[in-house]
């Protein structure tokens, strides 16, 4: 079954998930990364190769022919092939269709009230679905 961890209050959507990438590849998994938009696609992309002089996170975008050999995967569309399950984190505003594929789902929520509404959305979603999502808030220990 998967597990579905909602991450809320994040200030800066691209920033936390990057940071969140980060960790999961350090950890040996791999990941796919859902964003609402090409634009919010190209923001990611460029965060990941800026967010520190000393990390290498080797990402692709789906379609890429190097896509299966790259532990880090950006798609705006959850509608292809993707190369692999482990983790996919969520930047979208929609519950993707295919998150039971994944072993492990991660939900970022904005700090923002449209973005925060259509997270309290998801979670009522995945909890319809018969999960128990999890809630971390971002900035509280």
């Amino acid at each position: 079954m998967t597990r579905v961890d909602f991450h809320s209050n994040v200030p800066d959507k691209l920033v936390y998930a990057s940071r969140l990438v980060r960790k999961a590849y350090m950890a040996g998994n791999k990941v796919v990364v859902l964003l609402a938009d090409s634009e919010q696609l190209a923001a990611l992309n460029a965060a990941m190769w800026t967010i520190s002089p000393t990390d290498f996170l080797p990402h692709v975008q789906a379609g890429d022919a190097l896509a299966k050999q790259t532990p880090i995967v950006l798609t705006d569309n959850m509608d292809i092939e993707l190369p692999h399950h482990d983790i996919l984190v969520n930047l979208s505003l929609q519950v993707p269709a295919a998150y039971a594929q994944f072993q492990r789902v991660f939900e970022i929520v904005a700090m923002d009230e449209h973005d925060a509404q259509a997270g309290r959305q998801r979670f009522l979603q995945y909890r319809k679905a018969g999960l128990q999502p999890t809630h971390f808030v971002a900035g509280k220990t």
